[in-house]
């Protein structure tokens, strides 16, 4: 009778090993099979700038492989707009940009190893809009000339001599002609006398 539990006892364990392994297998596996993936990035997927950024800045949501590490830039006329190598540190990996690069359509690239060893791939696109051309300045007066700041400031010439009297030539035209035309009619009375007389 004891012998027969014991078997019983070690058949039941043998039938409960096989799926207590795989239900720890199946517990471990989101852990073994996770890799690294995009988190965030700058600027973001779709975003519309008015200006291109300095430098494109990437983080993951693990620590990432630096020797493995590319991130590229592709400008709207498919040339290469990044400077320089991609530099990582931990989770965020960054990359220059050119600077003076025409408005239009970028394209962000990029392969990271994690360092679990898993490699992650993708890309993305951001706009730089074209900003509008500044208004020309309006033209500056023109300054006046030095004959027009003359007339200007010379003060019109007046009747009044320097002295600040009226003119003495008017004058001693009005006196003359008085002394004329009293003489004249002391002549006139005269010859009216010498005539009565006569």
């Amino acid at each position: 009778m004891h012998s027969f539990s014991r078997r019983a006892a070690r058949a039941a364990a043998r039938t409960l090993v096989v799926p207590l392994t795989a239900a720890l297998l199946w517990a471990g596996a989101p852990a073994a099979f996770a890799h690294t993936d995009l988190t965030s990035s700058t600027p973001a997927d779709g975003a519309t700038l008015d200006a291109l950024p300095a430098s494109i800045g990437l983080t993951f949501s693990d620590d990432m492989s630096r020797e493995y590490a590319k991130v590229a830039l592709t400008a709207p006329d498919g040339t290469a707009a990044g400077a320089g190598e991609p530099q990582v540190d931990g989770k965020s990996a960054s990359l220059a940009v050119q600077p003076g690069l025409p408005p239009g359509t970028y394209t962000v690239g990029y392969r990271v190893v994690s360092a679990d060893g898993h490699p992650v791939s993708g890309s993305y696109r951001f706009t730089v809009r074209e900003t509008a051309p500044a208004a020309p300045a309006a033209p500056a007066a023109p300054s006046p000339t030095p004959s027009a700041e003359a007339a200007a400031t010379t003060p019109a010439p007046s009747a009044r001599s320097s002295s600040g009297g009226v003119s003495s030539a008017p004058v001693i035209g009005v006196l003359l002609l008085a002394g004329a035309c009293a003489g004249a009619a002391v002549l006139v009375a005269r010859r009216r006398k010498a005539h009565r007389a006569g």
